[in-house]
Order: C-alpha cells, then structure tokens, then sequence
C-alpha cells in the first residue's frame, strides 16, 4: 500500500483546492421593485413573481 514519504504541505494543499469554493445563486434585479432576487422565485422584498402580486392573493 503507498505512503506518502512526506507530509503535505499547507501551500501544495491549497493550490490543489482551489477550485473547491462556493458559489453565488443567480440573482437578478426584481422588475417591481429592483431588489435584487433570485431567478424564477418570488421576490422577498414586494411579493410579486412574473408581473403578478403574489404575496398579497388569497388561496
């Protein structure tokens, strides 16, 4: 079975994670308000999605 000879170090083991981050979601300003939201997602700010007011309907 291999065993590294030596112990890595902390340089070598960020170079080799540097494609290991997070990502931010889409966000987009509202049309409404210009807040910015996230793609196809009610907005949090006025409550409207796709020119209509959702937040405010009744069920």
């Amino acid at each position: 079975m291999a065993v590294p000879a030596r112990r890595t170090s902390k340089a070598k083991k960020a170079k080799r994670r540097t494609h290991y981050k997070l990502t931010i979601a889409g966000l987009n300003p509202c049309p409404n308000c210009g807040e910015a939201k996230r793609s196809h997602h009610v907005c949090a700010n006025c409550g409207f999605y796709d020119g209509n007011d959702v937040k405010t309907k009744e069920a």
